[in-house]
């Protein structure tokens, strides 16, 4: 990489360096725990200054293992840190399993002594399970929230990139954590260091905890059509009860004919076909991700019916939901795409 500028290196003022400490969880996502890491280096870099420091944590205080194999050696273990430490919680595939006892306590005998704490890609569900983000706003990857609303009542979730609410953070996992930190630096030591930093990772889009995580509807489903993406978000905030095709298309002010044929042109399927998919997709990430029973399941994704729900799942994943649950170790893992 090219040396930074003299005027990088100036940007910062000389100060007492802050420390991050990152608890990497077992099978936790590299590219989140990446993305965190990395613009402190290249802050400490362009800088000319050591900004920030950091130590790598883990139950055992050994080797922590992310989701692709690779391992890391640790520097400690669950040993008491400082007040004025940030700790950032890395999460992954099957958060709850590795949020263990000895974890939690940790978290909140830390949280009691006043650190300020984060939680990276699903490390969220591992604060909120120390009862941590009662009453805080927060985020997690769009892919674990049906699981987190069910379980975490207490917290007010949001589709946001990330959240800083007081002394509690959270990103939505992936590179979002980049932007978190990119927030982090500019208030530490102002946006022109902030800015170097992301030229040097060649981001040029900075994202803000005002931006959402997911794809618009037109982008996700490769169709702009006003209508048509009014319909399908209206499928998606009722799918507890379900609207019927004739109110959906009164709604967008045409009639269900045309609502079909709509459907039909763009999507190659019927609404109420589509809208089933988004049922049966949000009912099998509540078996993956919880412990809710079947029958919850089924009242929680608007079928009436138990035996009407195995019904359907079966004929979309070729599997009955009690089997789905069973290959899951009884639904005990959080899951992760990324």
């Amino acid at each position: 990489m090219p040396t930074p500028p003299k005027k990088a290196q100036q940007m910062a003022k000389v100060t007492e360096p802050r420390r991050f400490v990152f608890l990497l969880l077992d099978r936790f996502t590299m590219l989140s725990f990446a993305s965190a890491i990395e613009p402190l280096r290249i802050a400490n870099r362009v800088s000319g200054q050591t900004l920030y420091v950091w130590k790598l944590a883990g139950e055992g205080g050994d080797m922590a293992t992310c989701s692709n194999g690779a391992s890391f050696k640790l520097d400690m273990g669950l040993d008491e840190i400082e007040r004025e430490d940030t700790l950032l919680v890395c999460g992954g595939v099957d958060v709850q399993k590795a949020t263990t006892r000895g974890v939690l306590n940790w978290l909140r005998r830390e949280a009691r002594r006043g650190v300020t704490m984060g939680g990276l890609c699903t490390g969220a569900h591992a604060l909120a399970k120390a009862g941590l983000l009662d009453g805080k706003k927060a985020t997690i990857h769009w892919e674990n929230q049906d699981g987190f609303l069910e379980e975490f009542e207490e917290v007010k979730l949001t589709k946001s990139v990330f959240v800083m609410d007081g002394n509690r953070w959270s990103t939505a996992g992936g590179t979002s954590s980049i932007d978190l930190m990119l927030k982090v630096i500019a208030s530490d030591h102002g946006e022109d260091l902030a800015n170097t930093v992301a030229d040097q990772l060649i981001y040029s889009t900075i994202r803000t905890d005002q931006d959402t995580q997911r794809l618009s509807i037109p982008t996700r489903i490769g169709v702009r059509h006003p209508k048509l993406s009014q319909v399908i978000q209206m499928m998606e905030g009722n799918i507890e009860d379900p609207m019927s095709p004739a109110d959906l298309a009164e709604e967008v002010g045409m009639s269900t004919r045309q609502l079909e044929r709509l459907f039909r042109r763009y999507l190659n399927r019927s609404p109420k076909r589509y809208y089933m998919e988004l049922r049966l997709q949000k009912a099998r990430n509540l078996l993956m991700q919880t412990d809710m029973s079947v029958i919850n399941v089924a009242l929680a994704c608007g079928f009436a019916s138990p035996s009407h729900f195995s019904k359907c799942y079966r004929a979309h994943y070729n599997t009955t939901p009690y089997r789905e649950r069973g290959t899951q170790g009884g639904g005990t893992g959080v899951r992760l795409s990324i």
